[in-house]
């Protein structure tokens, strides 16, 4: 191995954008736990089934069917 490498004439990588990006998620552990044992039956490992379901939710343009009840007391101090 060299001491020092000289990277003056490196080229960017062209497949690059298509790299994926490391985030921070908190995730329930009931949610952990169930892509975790969907892994043995798909042979994939769970990070990747979660990144699957989530990209397919994304392709699709799925979105949480969420409804906030209206409060029957008034908050106002």
């Amino acid at each position: 191995m060299k001491a020092e490498y000289d990277f003056s004439k490196a080229t960017k990588n062209p497949y690059a954008k298509g790299i994926k990006k490391a985030v921070t998620i908190r995730l329930d552990p009931s949610v952990i736990d169930y892509f975790k044992s969907l892994s043995p039956e798909t042979g994939i490992p769970y990070q990747n089934l979660i990144n699957l379901y989530l990209m397919d939710c994304a392709r699709e343009g799925r979105k949480l069917a969420m409804a906030w009840e209206k409060p029957t007391t008034s908050r106002v101090s």
